[in-house]
């Protein structure tokens, strides 16, 4: 059954689309959002022509599950997508070459474009699995094999489905055949969504990953004073790469910050090419990231999985957002508003005139007043509460108040966001806030019974931080999750109660 109504009955309003999203960045990396240190000029334009929403929130601490809730607009416990795609992308992936749509039979927003007219593009990262062919509406391909690596001889994966190795940066290669697309739109006439999925700035972070120029400025003047510099967190994963000696930290930051600045330069190119065909006023242009990102925030290097059990930090699930498009988003706003990538798929349907596509059933609402002229009392969004999860972790996040859930026997932690925005003192044995925590707790239990699958529930999946495998709800023998445990003693989960 096809879901959406045809082309015939709904005029396009003729807005292109450009959504330009990062791997692993977080939301202070930014100049924008204060970062004095790591260069960011033409995304530091584009939110001062725009709005930058600072309290953007992903559905997920880790990239497959998020992405997966950008494109759906559903929580994991609706697309079962718990995990970082490991198995199921590429042919060469594993070794049984299996190649598995991890959103089967969920429409996306592409599909909705598609449907209405909209000539749809990818260039990058997919990591949702089958990633050798166009679909979900894309007819332009160009993509990342897996889902990371190395920035040299990346696996990619040409329009043809073939897997080669490519010689050269990977973060130019990905913006190169995005130029490649926005120049034929101007031929093509109709108008287009193109997703530039970057693995920037995603490690590895070693010299010699990234433009040796660029690295060797930040390594030899930068101070990186924006980043904490913490004693280890006990329960940091073994796999991560860690600035655990001074130097290490400054190899680490210096490639990171090289990998957004690099990934700026490339967003730079293209909206120069938006410049020169006209396409600045007609396209909404979109800047966020899949999950937020530790580089010594809390003595952690990593996101949600970066430690055992996983964490909800704000570092690891806020996200930058910015959305620019010249009469049609406030200008220059800086909003501090509550927003959810789940909210993101609705909004954006709305912005572009289609709201009466948007599919039933989503958790998320339309928040086009935050984006238009950052009000958010006529569209009920100044009252957010914001759900996230991560297999069978689970958050809600108002503007004061954090609440995390470990089920089913803990560690779990509350915390006074905005005395404490660290989140350096748990307050979850506070006898003086036994009975908010335990409304907080029955406001996540009713959320998540309303929207959630049960045959793609998280709560009681073994989710470990190392790879989904395949889909969840498929009746199958093989295992769901890699279990192979890399981690910390899980015998120190109960540092969480003493943070």
């Amino acid at each position: 059954m096809n879901p959406f109504e045809p082309p015939s009955l709904y005029k396009s309003p003729g807005i292109n689309v450009l959504f330009i999203l990062a791997d692993d960045m977080g939301a202070w990396a930014l100049g924008c959002a204060g970062n004095a240190e790591v260069r960011t000029p033409n995304l530091d334009k584009l939110a001062a022509r725009g709005i930058l929403l600072t309290n953007t929130f992903c559905a997920s601490p880790v990239c497959s599950p998020a992405r997966a809730s950008l494109l759906t607009g559903r929580i994991p416990s609706q697309h079962g997508v718990h995990d970082w795609i490991r198995r199921g992308n590429s042919r060469s992936e594993s070794a049984d070459g299996a190649l598995i749509d991890y959103l089967e039979g969920l429409p996306t927003y592409t599909e909705i474009l598609a449907s209405q007219g909209y000539t749809c593009g990818l260039s990058g990262k997919w990591h949702l699995g089958r990633a050798t062919v166009a679909h979900k509406g894309h007819t332009f391909w160009h993509a990342h094999g897996r889902g990371g690596g190395d920035y040299y001889g990346a696996p990619m994966i040409r329009e043809d489905g073939s897997e080669y190795a490519e010689e050269r940066y990977v973060t130019d290669v990905i913006t190169d055949h995005a130029l490649d697309f926005l120049r034929a739109q101007q031929r093509e006439g109709n108008p287009f969504y193109l997703g530039v999925h970057y693995t920037a700035p995603h490690s590895p972070w070693d010299r010699g990953q990234h433009p040796a120029a660029l690295f060797q400025e930040y390594e030899s003047q930068c101070a990186f004073r924006s980043v904490p510099d913490l004693p280890p967190h006990p329960l940091q994963i073994k796999t991560a790469p860690c600035g655990t000696t001074p130097e290490r930290r400054r190899e680490l930051l210096s490639g990171y910050y090289a990998a957004i600045t690099a990934m700026d330069a490339g967003i730079g190119r293209l909206l120069d090419v938006l410049e020169e065909q006209d396409l600045t006023d007609t396209t909404l242009v979109v800047f966020t990231g899949d999950n937020g990102m530790n580089m010594g925030h809390h003595g952690l290097w990593g996101k949600g999985n970066a430690t055992y059990p996983a964490n909800m930090y704000d570092t690891s699930v806020r996200v930058p957002f910015i959305a620019a498009c010249p009469y049609r988003v406030a200008e220059g706003w800086v909003a501090h508003s509550l927003f959810s990538h789940y909210d993101f798929m609705p909004t954006l349907l709305d912005f572009l005139g289609m709201r009466h596509l948007i599919p039933t059933g989503l958790p998320g609402r339309s928040c086009l007043d935050l984006w238009q002229d950052g009000d958010t009392s006529a569209s009920g969004c100044d009252n957010v509460v914001l759900f996230d999860e991560y297999g069978p972790m689970r958050m809600i996040r108002t503007l004061s108040r954090k609440l995390v859930l470990r089920h089913p026997d803990g560690p779990n932690e509350f915390y006074d966001v905005l005395s404490d925005p660290d989140e350096e003192h748990n307050l979850i044995a506070s006898m003086l806030h036994g009975n908010e925590i335990d409304e907080l707790t029955a406001s996540v239990d009713r959320w998540f019974d309303r929207h959630a699958d049960p045959a793609r529930d998280g709560r009681a999946l073994p989710v470990t931080g190392t790879g989904q495998l395949d889909l969840v709800g498929r009746h199958r023998p093989e295992p769901l999750f890699h279990q192979a445990f890399l981690y910390a003693d899980p015998q120190q989960a109960q540092a969480f109660t003493h943070l």
